[in-house]
């Protein structure tokens, strides 16, 4: 009788053990490798839209995206923040990161517009720069020039036609072109300087006037692998992947040129 209890024991703690094993296995089936993507804040609606493809072709991946302003974003990566690759709105703090030898590889990926909006049901003249410093607008939206790339483009711009001072206590800074746009949306702001295609996003503003790329620097979208990456593998495919014909026809739909 004994021996039969001692045999039905051994057989429960077998069955318990492939069972807690299978677990184990299944568990380590389904864990996702996530990739950490620092991106400027006007490729959240063509990167979530490029994520939800990808991660369909690759269910192993789990894209996490921190969105912000391409100069906040350096300085994250800079301080040591996690990431794996780094999408940025301007030359400059791409450029930043490879001087400091913080990029492992990296390429001019995208270029963009830059556009002066105002609300959709606005009938306020704009139709040169210079316009903004008539008293109808009273507030004038633009990123934070010292991290926002779209801002030092709008300050470039405005410097240019020698209206920068002018329009000092009008200007409203924002964190990021995301921002921008809500202001001018909300009606916090009578006007304000984001890209074309987080204009093409709303309904509830309208492009004034495109501003010439003569009177500020060349917008130019870099993607970059971050060195310190732990998936490097993993970093390098997606950045293969957002070259591709796919995600290149995602970014046009939404607006952007496709570097040459």
């Amino acid at each position: 009788m004994l021996k039969k209890w001692l045999a039905g024991l051994l057989v429960l703690l077998m069955v318990a053990g492939v069972s807690a094993g299978s677990a184990g296995d299944v568990e380590a089936a389904v864990k996702k490798t996530e990739i950490i993507v620092s991106a400027a804040a006007s490729l959240q609606d063509s990167l979530d839209k490029i994520a939800v493809q990808y991660e369909k072709q690759h269910p192993e991946i789990k894209l996490v995206f921190n969105y912000g302003a391409s100069g906040t974003l350096q300085k994250q990566i800079e301080q040591g923040a996690p990431a794996d690759l780094f999408f940025s709105a301007g030359d400059k703090q791409m450029n930043a990161l490879v001087d400091k030898g913080l990029i492992a590889d990296h390429k001019a990926l995208l270029k963009n517009q830059l556009v002066a909006v105002v609300p959709s049901d606005s009938n306020t003249k704009l139709t040169t720069i210079t316009d903004l410093t008539a008293p109808a607008f009273k507030k004038v939206a633009v990123g934070q020039p010292e991290s926002v790339p779209a801002g030092q483009y709008a300050q470039q711009s405005l410097t240019a036609k020698k209206v920068w001072d002018t329009l000092q206590s009008k200007l409203v800074f924002a964190k990021d072109v995301r921002q921008v746009l809500s202001y001018v949306e909300t009606g916090n702001a009578d006007a304000g300087f984001v890209y074309k295609t987080d204009a093409l996003t709303s309904n509830k503003v309208k492009i004034a006037l495109t501003v010439g790329g003569h009177v500020h620097k060349a917008i130019n979208y870099p993607v970059g692998i971050v060195k310190d990456s732990k998936h490097q593998a993993e970093a390098k495919a997606f950045y293969s992947y957002v070259q591709t014909a796919a995600a290149s026809s995602v970014f046009t739909g939404y607006g952007f040129q496709l570097a040459k």
